[in-house]
């Protein structure tokens, strides 16, 4: 009979942390920043996916009368790499002046937001993107 509950107690253990893993996994797939993301403006989408052992950020689609200095394929967003529960650190480049800052990415539900900065972090200008796919 105490083996009987035993074993009871040790299925029920083990079923509520697997629920716990899977909640922990949905967690973390919900702070995923790979995707398709249109630009809070609607002028362009950057695909974010892996680049060996970090994210990067490449221009997928412009809208007409978008930035000329904006090209498709061209990469805005690398060496991003994980720095915190949905946050992310690297280089963003602004085609616009042709400059290449510090960069931030973060995400919460289907929102990334991206900030170029300067002196050290102090100054930063942020894009709001929406999940595209």
């Amino acid at each position: 009979m105490g083996t009987s509950k035993g074993l009871r107690g040790l299925g029920l253990g083990l079923g509520l942390a697997m629920l716990g893993v899977s909640l922990t996994a949905a967690a973390a797939q919900a702070a995923d920043a790979t995707g398709i993301w249109l630009r809070d403006n609607g002028i362009s989408k950057v695909k974010v996916a892996p680049c060996g052992n970090a994210l990067c950020g490449h221009v997928v689609w412009l809208k007409e009368g978008a930035d000329p200095n904006a090209k498709i394929g061209q990469r805005v967003f690398y060496e991003m790499k994980p720095d915190g529960k949905g946050n992310w650190t690297g280089k963003a480049f602004n085609p616009a002046d042709g400059q290449t800052y510090s960069g931030k990415m973060s995400v919460s539900g289907s929102t990334l937001t991206t900030a170029g900065c300067v002196m050290g972090g102090m100054i930063c200008r942020s894009v709001n993107w929406t999940r595209a796919n």
